[in-house]
């Protein structure tokens, strides 16, 4: 851990012994000057976390010492301290730059709390204004990898609409990148130094998704021990992304639209309802008009949501993306895992280009971070690329033997014939793992459960 340095200006001989020892022993690195002037030069020679300053100085008036100590370095955190205290010498320290004041005489413990809240406080700062230009680097058009003109114009359309509070609905099949968009709304908005907030609508079990969205009080069920804030009030102020809003159960859709429409909620349990400033996105793997026409969606609610609709292509269909693509993750996991690999053998990049990429942007960023991990030359290589076919696996024309039992165990083989079926079912469908809930004859929470015990 750095050592946090302490400057201490005062012309009281004691004072300055006893804060020295007092703050040394506490772990700080100390620094004493008698006058403002040898301060200012300790504060030229060395850069000072706190400076700890007396207000009545025999050569500066400790208010005039506060603004050439800010000139000297901005980032300072001062600390005035006098034996003539008053609210309108406190007020006029920190109108000048001073971040607190203390009167004296005071406790060491005293000050020590006030020098480590400070130092708090600036690290907090400091920490989110980096957080802050990390996702706004993370999140901007640039680092949205693709040259295809229908990306082009997808961009485009975001930054039209980053600045309203308008509702977007975005579309595109699985692995497209849908979350991704909306974090760039987010960040290219008014709203991007407050919460951006996602939930899967599909992967939360339907009797706890109402609490997760709204809160609930303390009572309200058999569990719920505490008050609990909903995703809406944590989003107050920010952005909420509802991703597979589609699968938002028939009793939710009505809350829901109330929300969206009121800009209030009420927590589960409640009499009360809550004024909420929320912009909120959806996103969606389903055709909802469809669901609109099957009476699985409310149709009010899809007007809420689909004021403006930004849909984003499958790779297949801007095939001109996959090179760019391919050069960024491999750079990236390259990266991150340590390894020397700078580009694709001829066999290799003629696989990945004539690929359909029916997982998207998701199955070539894991496809790449696999093939990385398993390259063992300079160049990724066509066998880097295609996992050896496992042990007794189907030959041509006997698609599905590679599950013929070694044992007559059902529960030995269930996970196996599982895996098979749900890989044939997204093969099928391109991805779409709705459609492939459709054909598996299961719901689209389990499926979404079994792809992520099966690594799909």
């Amino acid at each position: 851990m750095t050592t946090i340095r302490v400057l201490v200006i005062d012309d009281e001989e004691s004072l300055r012994q006893m804060l020295e020892a007092f703050l040394s022993k506490e772990g700080f690195s100390v620094t004493t000057a008698a006058s403002a002037a040898e301060g200012l030069a300790r504060a030229r020679e060395t850069r000072h976390a706190v400076v700890l300053c007396d207000v009545v100085l025999p050569d500066l008036d400790g208010l005039k010492l506060v603004e050439r100590l800010r000139e000297v370095d901005h980032h300072q955190l001062i600390l005035v301290m006098s034996a003539y205290g008053s609210l309108e010498t406190a007020i006029e320290a920190i109108r000048r730059g001073a971040r607190d004041y203390l009167s004296k005489p005071f406790q060491p413990e005293e000050l020590l709390l006030k020098v480590r809240r400070l130092v708090e406080e600036e690290r907090l700062r400091e920490d989110n204004l980096r957080l802050q230009r990390e996702l706004s680097g993370r999140w901007s058009f640039r680092n949205i990898v693709g040259r295809s003109r229908a990306l082009e114009q997808l961009l485009g359309q975001v930054a039209k609409v980053a600045n309203h509070k308008t509702t977007i609905l975005i579309t595109g099949e699985s692995g497209t990148g849908k979350e991704l968009i909306a974090r760039a709304i987010h960040h290219h908005g008014q709203r991007r130094e407050r919460a951006f907030v996602a939930v899967n609508c599909g992967a939360i079990p339907e009797a706890l998704l109402e609490s997760e969205l709204f809160g609930h009080v303390r009572g309200a069920f058999t569990s719920a021990t505490s008050h609990k804030r909903g995703l809406f009030e944590e989003a107050d102020g920010g952005t909420l992304l509802l991703d597979e809003v589609g699968e938002l159960p028939g009793a939710l859709q009505v809350k829901l639209l109330r929300a969206i429409q009121e800009e209030e909620i009420r927590r589960v349990g409640d009499t009360r309802t809550l004024k909420v400033d929320v912009r909120l996105l959806a996103a969606t793997s389903k055709d909802l008009a469809a669901e609109v026409a099957a009476g699985r969606f409310r149709e009010d609610l899809y007007y809420r949501l689909n004021v403006m609709n930004l849909h984003i292509p499958p790779l297949r269909e801007r095939p001109e993306d996959v090179p760019p693509l391919l050069e960024h993750f491999l750079r990236h996991y390259a990266s991150k895992l340590g390894k020397e690999v700078a580009g694709f053998s001829k066999e290799a990049l003629a696989y990945l280009l004539a690929h359909p990429w029916p997982g998207n942007v998701r199955e070539l960023e894991n496809r790449i971070e696999r093939a990385v991990l398993l390259a063992s030359g300079a160049v990724v290589t066509l066998e880097d690329l295609v996992l050896p076919a496992p042990t007794g696996a189907a030959a041509p024309g006997r698609r599905g033997a590679e599950f013929l039992p070694e044992t007559l165990s059902i529960p030995a083989n269930k996970a196996a014939l599982e895996r098979h079926l749900i890989r044939r079912a997204l093969e099928q469908t391109g991805g779409n793992k709705t459609k492939a809930a459709d054909l598996l004859e299961v719901s689209y929470r389990h499926l979404i459960t079994k792809c992520q015990e099966f690594g799909y």
